[in-house]
């Protein structure tokens, strides 16, 4: 069974690592990473990974990297990963909303909220870390 974890290069999703590395850790399964567009290439990626292993305690858990495939777009990446066999999870990172916000969700978050085969956490990151 595999935790697809949404790897996007901000607060909001940098925050969700830790969760998702935490919910494989508790599973005994391994994490796909899907990253948003060539961020996977970027220096800070591994950084990233790595320090959200380490905070969930969770340095057995093994991950590997999904491919990118060009033209397609973050939310469709995570929705075409939910429909695989052993995927127990799908976590992605979300933007806080003011209350005249919350009638709109980010449109990513929506569609793997409304599309996804699996069951979906879609985590916010900490007050504090929102300013």
């Amino acid at each position: 069974m595999t935790v697809v974890l949404s790897y996007v290069p901000s607060i909001e999703g940098r925050g969700a690592l830790p969760f998702g590395f935490a919910e494989a850790r508790m599973r005994g399964t391994e994490v796909v990473v899907v990253a948003e567009g060539d961020s996977s290439s970027s220096p800070d990626f591994v950084v990233d990974l790595e320090t959200a292993r380490t905070t969930a305690d969770a340095g057995d858990v093994t991950y590997s990297v999904a491919n990118h495939e060009p033209g397609l777009s973050h939310a469709d990446a995570l929705i075409d990963a939910s429909y695989d066999d052993d995927v127990d999870l799908l976590v992605i990172g979300q933007k806080r909303r003011s209350p005249v916000g919350k009638l709109l969700t980010g449109s990513v978050v929506q569609r793997v909220l409304l599309d996804a085969q699996c069951p979906v956490v879609a985590l916010k990151p900490p007050v504090r870390a929102a300013v």
